[in-house]
């Protein structure tokens, strides 16, 4: 195993315990639990099953996942972003195996399942440390893998979002919204928006307006340090918050949301040729 965020340490561990996760729909994985539980005994790994995942499989509970050196994901992109926030801060790294459409977070094609986690099993795999980022709201607090998106509550109407960034304000903007991504997020809704992609290894936050009502609104990718300041200024219109996807809170007029790069990493686990170059070349390049 090797560590990657900017540089590269020697970590180089055998897996014996894999916690599992897939896909919310059982049936979309096939027949990839029977083969990993047979790559598992062929390797001696003791597979790890969580009481979710013991139900939708017809499986019985098996251990503490808490306990496991890897989590291997079969699903697609949102099944991998689930098991990075899920075992965030726990120091356990997370590989997928692509039982999804893109596949751009897993590690490997569902054909390839055998000789890739016969290779990570082994110990054949670096982990990408990427940052996360931390929401401040008026009433709680959150941390998202992919992204934070302030956008209109209000299905068809516009709002207007007042900027600052570093303590320096930037300006009011009429939108349905704006993404503030991560780099694994910035291959996401970001990138479907026109939002510029991060390559793994930048501690920055990428900024891109949904559909401004500007001829010169622009994306801005913001370095560490300088806190993103998200002000609703809408008159009549509620600002819904969410994090990966997932509704957190509503922004009434004058209320704000503060994003920045948070303390935590989310660990995703890779064969070492898988890197993000590969990938983006063949998800979106070619």
């Amino acid at each position: 195993m090797t560590s990657t965020a900017g540089s590269q340490t020697p970590l180089a561990r055998r897996v014996t315990r894999a916690a599992v996760l897939t896909h919310g729909k059982a049936e979309q994985i096939g027949s990839g639990i029977a083969r990993l539980q047979a790559v598992a005994q062929e390797h001696g790994v003791e597979l790890v099953v969580g009481p979710d995942e013991g139900e939708k499989h017809g499986l019985a509970a098996s251990g503490e996942v808490a306990g496991a050196d890897l989590v291997v994901v079969l699903g697609g992109d949102g099944t991998v972003l689930r098991a990075l926030a899920r075992f965030l801060g726990t120091g356990i790294p997370v590989i997928g195996v692509n039982f999804g459409r893109v596949g751009f977070l897993s590690s490997m094609g569902r054909r390839d399942l055998e000789a890739g986690l016969g290779r990570v099993f082994a110990g054949e795999y670096d982990v990408v440390e990427l940052p996360t980022l931390e929401l401040v709201l008026p009433s709680a607090r959150s941390v998202a893998v992919n992204d934070v998106v302030v956008t209109s509550a209000s299905l068809g109407r516009m709002i207007e979002l007042e900027l600052a960034i570093g303590g320096e304000e930037l300006g009011r903007q009429p939108c349905d919204g704006i993404i503030c991504s991560t780099p694994s997020g910035s291959t996401a809704y970001n990138l479907s928006n026109g939002g510029p992609v991060l390559m793994w290894g930048l501690e920055a936050i990428a900024l891109t307006f949904v559909a401004a009502h500007s001829l010169h609104a622009r994306p801005l990718v913001v370095p560490p340090g300088s806190d993103v300041i998200v002000w609703n200024r809408s008159g009549d219109v509620e600002a819904g918050v969410l994090v990966d996807g997932h509704q957190v809170g509503t922004l009434a007029k004058a209320e704000r949301a503060v994003v920045r790069i948070g303390s935590e990493r989310s660990l995703l686990a890779t064969l070492p040729e898988a890197t993000f170059v590969r990938r983006y070349r063949q998800s979106f390049a070619s």
